[in-house]
């Protein structure tokens, strides 16, 4: 995907893979929230579960399908990273919407010994700031190739207006899903891969909410850490051949005075 993207006769179109891949995980948790507990006899679920399931639904409203309707541009995705994203979106769905709608704390009691009421608060706080942190951080990586398209916008049409182009297809279609820049916008200033970051402090606030017993929240944070390190370590060095090591100097890759 994106920088590592190769050609490919498997590849997949990108935002229609990106929704393929990305959905099922929190349909697959509204489908156990909703016919789980009525096969459990429980007839209403605590806030809380209510609570913690709209977190994951907000985020991955956000992240399977308005954020691939609003990128400038997404290069294709092979078929084969696309099936395991979906594996892995299918098995967090099975695994905190089960604990949600039936396997977890479905009573007053179970969740005061879980969880207490400004543990609860806390951790949804830490996950509105992770949240808010991940959307300004995408945004500014999609401004920077808006600014590069609408460069590329004014060059055809000054082109065209000199004459030259013409009869050529010339358009303002313009393709910009191979074009970086160093981004420098909050966090992006200590770190090359803050959308990383502020995703890893979402599900951080989740499982602070959810409780430190909750198997399948450290089970996803645990595997977002390790799926998104390697990748972001990668696009360090990346960046370093591309931009050069003086222009990166002083950027850790995703965790200040860490990585």
């Amino acid at each position: 995907m994106g920088k590592t993207s190769v050609t490919s006769v498997f590849n997949l179109p990108g935002r229609l893979a990106w929704v393929l891949m990305e959905a099922p995980g929190f349909l697959t948790l509204l489908y156990l929230m909703k016919t789980l507990p009525g096969q459990h006899g429980i007839e209403d679920l605590p806030w809380q579960n209510r609570v913690l399931a709209g977190l994951f639904v907000i985020h991955y409203i956000y992240r399977s399908l308005i954020f691939p309707a609003i990128q400038p541009s997404m290069s294709p995705i092979h078929i084969l990273v696309a099936l395991m994203a979906l594996g892995f979106q299918l098995l967090n769905g099975l695994s905190i919407g089960g604990w949600l709608a039936a396997y977890g704390p479905v009573t007053a009691s179970a969740w005061a010994a879980q969880s207490s009421t400004g543990q609860f608060a806390l951790g949804i706080a830490i996950f509105y700031v992770g949240l808010a942190s991940n959307f300004f951080h995408d945004e500014e990586l999609r401004e920077i190739r808006r600014t590069e398209q609408r460069r590329q916008q004014r060059r055809i049409q000054d082109n065209n207006g000199k004459g030259k182009g013409k009869g050529n297809g010339s358009s303002s279609v313009v393709g910009v899903h191979k074009h970086y820049q160093i981004p420098t916008a909050g966090l992006f200033k200590y770190v090359l891969y803050a959308h990383y970051l502020s995703e890893w402090l979402e599900w951080t606030g989740f499982l602070v909410a959810a409780g430190w017993t909750c198997a399948p929240a450290w089970v996803f944070l645990i595997n977002e850490v390790f799926a998104m390190l390697p990748r972001a370590l990668k696009g360090k060095k990346w960046y370093m051949e591309r931009f050069g090591e003086e222009k990166i100097k002083g950027k850790w890759a995703v965790l200040p005075g860490i990585a």
